[in-house]
């Protein structure tokens, strides 16, 4: 039988990573993915979830990583007790029950060997678990056309290299009991999804993203559902269908 992951409605949807997560180059607060993806999940809930954006612009995995020094910090290794296990809003303590966590990109293109960024990977979901018990949704790199930007410190990127970091996240999401969303093929190598400085998500890119994550927590999880199968029993009949069958 077909795992269900997640059989009731989302509470606190929480996006965790990089520039691209944090709003990228869209060109609004609304068309950034993780609003987006938020708006797909409440057209199908009950009650709406609430989004905690913890994006962070040119962000690494770890102080570990070699480009921690340039990079745009804390670490997410150093920034996940007091980002995401301690979050506080308008006096809420608001902990997650949907994790989305969306790093890779800087990583590969500062230089963090593919293996430091699985072990640091590993270490945070160990520590989110040890406190609560999200869904937690890994993202692989998104997918970009510019490897050349930011030399020296952000130039050791190449799309062979992104293909290995997307792998091993989809390994890593396999062997720790997490969705995996393989951005890469998301984006088919379609130039007109990145912004023109050939690193960040444009709005259609932001789209793809947000369609690629909400189609891995429809097809998996049963508690976006509830409100549909609800709604299923009182249907109105609404498809008039008379006039093509007489041919008009």
């Amino acid at each position: 039988m077909k795992r269900d992951w997640w059989d009731k409605e989302f509470k606190v949807l929480m996006t965790l990573g990089e520039s691209t997560t944090a709003g990228g180059w869209s060109s609004c607060r609304e068309r950034c993915w993780a609003n987006q993806l938020a708006r797909l999940i409440n057209e199908f809930q009950r009650i709406p979830v609430q989004l905690v954006n913890v994006g962070i612009g040119a962000n690494v995995i770890s102080t570990k990583s070699p480009c921690y020094e340039f990079s745009g910090k804390p670490a997410a290794n150093e920034r996940l007790e007091r980002h995401v296990l301690s979050h506080f809003a308008n006096g809420h303590h608001l902990l997650p029950d949907l994790l989305v966590i969306s790093y890779g990109l800087n990583d590969a293109r500062g230089g963090t060997p593919v293996d430091l960024f699985c072990a640091e990977m590993e270490d945070i979901l160990r520590r989110v678990r040890k406190v609560i018990q999200p869904l937690i949704v890994l993202l692989g790199p998104y997918y970009m056309t510019d490897f050349a930007l930011g030399a020296p410190h952000w130039s050791h990127g190449s799309l062979e290299l992104f293909h290995q970091y997307n792998e091993a996240t989809r390994q890593l999401a396999e062997r720790l009991d997490c969705l995996f969303v393989d951005l890469l093929s998301a984006y088919s190598e379609a130039d007109w999804l990145v912004h023109h400085d050939g690193v960040h998500a444009n709005d259609l890119g932001h789209r793809i993203v947000a369609n690629g994550v909400f189609e891995a927590l429809a097809s998996n999880c049963s508690g976006l559902a509830l409100e549909t199968r609800n709604l299923e029993q009182h249907i109105v009949p609404w498809r008039d269908e008379s006039t093509l069958q007489r041919g008009a």
